[in-house]
């Protein structure tokens, strides 16, 4: 009787979100004896995974941006009545611990050894996994562990579920995207961002390929490769996406190189403003709908065969070629 008590939908759900939940990560492991009421988020992205799972922190770490509380649109109307303490720059050892925090989460935060022994004195403190380097954990490995660390860990992988459904829909409906080679490249330096990196993901999880000459002239451990103004042929692809860094258009307008682009030539360039390339750069589960969603017809738009149809967002950045 017991065993078949065990294997009851409900009684899965209730072992798998129960607690203690041991962690590992790349400094070891860490025990999260019972569910979190005071979370601190030091991940610059993790508040909105947090935020997905309905889990408001009690304080983040701000990346960019001017939004209240350093929450984006996509991911404001989860704050509810919350108001996260907000922090900025480097990791503030002594301000955490006035917090008196049960749990601090930082996947995405480029925590070093020393700052997590320090830490986990506080709370336990869950930094990324060696595998994913402290800035390349995809989006549903983050979630999980976050899942797991809340008691959501059904939650999580119903939203995984969700949005990889939605992934494989847009792949199967797209065929000429599949193998097509694309990159998301940062306006500010013209780096182009890898395979490993989860703007690359998001590209490869489309169809797309990120070329494998970027991926390999990358540092080892770094998620982009500096593309030289001299040379722009690593970035000629079938789909070019222009994040926005700030000044970007105006850089854009004034690079010399760029009208030899096959991409600019035949319309393949698409241009990602402040907004939609934050969503693409926190690639979170609230900030991928969002992406996906003014996303994709900017790449049917580009990928469409017709240099003369252009891609809505270039024209209203003013960066089609003025001769078209």
């Amino acid at each position: 009787m017991l065993v078949l008590l065990l294997m009851l939908p409900g009684r899965a759900v209730a072992d798998t979100d129960a607690f203690p939940v041991t962690i590992d990560h790349q400094y070891g492991s860490s025990l999260i004896p019972a569910k979190p009421r005071r979370i601190v988020s030091l991940s610059y992205i993790g508040h909105d995974f947090l935020l997905a799972l309905g889990e408001p922190p009690y304080a983040l770490r701000k990346w960019f941006g001017a939004y209240p509380y350093g929450v984006w649109p996509w991911a404001q109307a989860t704050l509810g009545t919350a108001k996260p303490i907000v922090m900025q720059g480097e990791i503030d050892i002594e301000s955490i611990a006035v917090m008196a925090p049960d749990l601090i989460v930082g996947q995405w935060s480029g925590m070093t050894q020393a700052e997590y022994r320090l830490l986990s004195r506080i709370a336990p403190t869950i930094p990324a996994q060696a595998k994913h380097g402290p800035y390349g954990t995809p989006w549903q490995d983050m979630l999980r562990v976050l899942g797991r660390a809340t008691g959501k860990h059904q939650m999580a992988q119903q939203i995984i579920a969700d949005l990889e459904n939605r992934f494989d829909t847009l792949r199967a409906s797209h065929p000429t995207w599949q193998g097509a080679s694309a990159v998301m490249v940062w306006g500010g330096q013209t780096g182009a961002y890898t395979a490993r990196d989860i703007r690359g993901q998001f590209i490869e999880a489309l169809g797309f390929k990120v070329p494998e000459v970027i991926n390999s002239s990358a540092a080892l451990n770094s998620y982009y490769a500096l593309i030289p103004a001299e040379d722009l042929s690593p970035i000629d692809v079938d789909a070019l996406i222009w994040l926005d860094a700030g000044g970007s258009v105006s850089r854009l307008q004034r690079m010399p190189l760029r009208p030899t682009l096959r991409a600019y030539a035949e319309g393949r360039e698409i241009y990602a403003d402040l907004l939609l390339s934050a969503a693409l750069s926190h690639s979170s589960p609230l900030s991928l709908d969002y992406a996906l969603d003014r996303l994709v017809p900017l790449i049917e738009a580009a990928m469409d065969g017709d240099p003369a149809t252009p891609v809505p967002s270039m024209v209203a950045a003013d960066l089609l070629p003025k001769a078209r």
